[in-house]
């Protein structure tokens, strides 16, 4: 099986602000921590009005299950962009802080020690990606040269790793190895999807230089696309699984946004119900269990299981794409219950800190 070409999906630049991402370490009985990556959108829901509005602006599609965004009502605080060495990627991320597919691409951005901007997306209206007809996050503006616009995380992630592997295509030229298909869904829902995405585009030589041997690459690219078509849908049916974790989500979302006092109270109470509700035809449409946790452990379990014990990471002695990609979309459970709960009854804490430990050490 080879990889289709296709033409380059080009869009002009915007602007931001410098965020960094990391995590400290504390011991054992897992690290206590309030609620901060939480769990986020890839997509919004329409729009409405008035009280609606608001609830289904903290309420959105996580790669086809239903979350919330930290972000849904603060304001940017603009900061100077980052200093780039000429010649090197200008990147700028727009995102929801608590998206799953945007917290694999800043994973991923991390411990490559890309430097980046962010622009925090509002997602009730979205003005900061008005710009561009493709309406989802996470958008990367990426400028080698001339700038482009990068859709999909594992688009983005496929596409940056080939050009830091890679230097004798421009980045325009690689994007052009992941074109964007209209298929139709179960439902009659018209999407996009990217031929290519969980590949490298890589001559033999390279190729060899990154999988030694072929199995490495097909593993990689298992786990990538597992992550996207499994994990990730089994993180909202979690944190929602209950009215008392909807509402300790919807708490965390309210006093981390800006919003008045009667206007809170709204978004806490009336999102955490509609939520707890939605995660219900969530775990009907993806066939999980009564007791959804049991999901999320057998699924984390089959991850470390497929890693092994002789090996710090499934990339070997550092992580490779999928390792990322698994981090990445874990780590926003993070300081909920379902966390600590998988951190409890599943074998993941070792590779988890491991992530951790490795990641702020490659960071900018």
């Amino acid at each position: 099986e080879r990889p289709l070409s296709a033409r380059p999906q080009l869009k002009m630049a915007g602007a931001g602000r410098v965020w960094r991402v990391g995590a400290l370490l504390l011991p054992p009985a897992w690290r206590l921590r309030a609620p901060g990556r939480a769990f986020g959108a890839a997509a919004g829901w329409g729009g409405s009005s008035g009280g609606g509005r608001l609830v289904l602006g903290a309420a959105f599609a996580l790669g086809g299950s239903a979350g919330l965004c930290l972000a849904a009502r603060q304001r940017l605080r603009e900061h100077s962009a980052a200093e780039l060495p000429a010649g090197s990627l200008q990147l700028t991320l727009y995102q929801y802080k608590t998206c799953p597919f945007c917290s694999k691409v800043r994973a991923f951005l991390d411990y490559h020690g890309l430097p980046y901007e962010i622009v925090e997306v509002n997602p009730i209206m979205r003005k900061e990606i008005k710009f561009s007809s493709y309406r989802k996050v996470p958008i990367l503006l990426a400028n080698a040269g001339s700038p482009l616009q990068l859709n999909d995380s594992s688009v983005i992630i496929s596409a940056i790793k080939t050009y830091l592997v890679s230097r004798r295509n421009s980045l325009e030229e690689i994007v052009s190895f992941y074109p964007a298909v209209k298929t139709v869904t179960e439902q009659g829902k018209e999407v996009l999807e990217y031929e290519n995405k969980y590949w490298l585009m890589l001559d033999e030589k390279e190729t060899k230089r990154v999988y030694p041997v072929k199995e490495v690459r097909v593993e990689e690219m298992k786990w990538r696309k597992w992550a996207d078509d499994w994990l990730v849908h089994l993180i909202s049916p979690n944190v929602y699984r209950t009215p008392k974790e909807a509402l300790a989500s919807f708490d965390y979302i309210v006093r981390e946004g800006k919003f008045g006092t009667l206007e809170g109270l709204f978004a806490k109470y009336v999102g955490a119900v509609a939520m707890f509700f939605v995660s219900k035809r969530l775990k009907k449409r993806h066939q999980l269990r009564d007791d959804v946790r049991e999901d999320l452990y057998e699924a984390v379990n089959e991850w470390v299981k497929a890693v092994g014990k002789n090996r710090l990471f499934m990339g070997g002695n550092q992580p490779n794409l999928a390792d990322l990609a698994v981090y990445g979309v874990l780590r926003v459970m993070e300081g909920l219950e379902a966390f600590d709960d998988m951190m409890v009854h599943t074998n993941i804490q070792p590779w988890y800190q491991r992530m951790e430990e490795v990641i702020e050490k490659t960071g900018v």
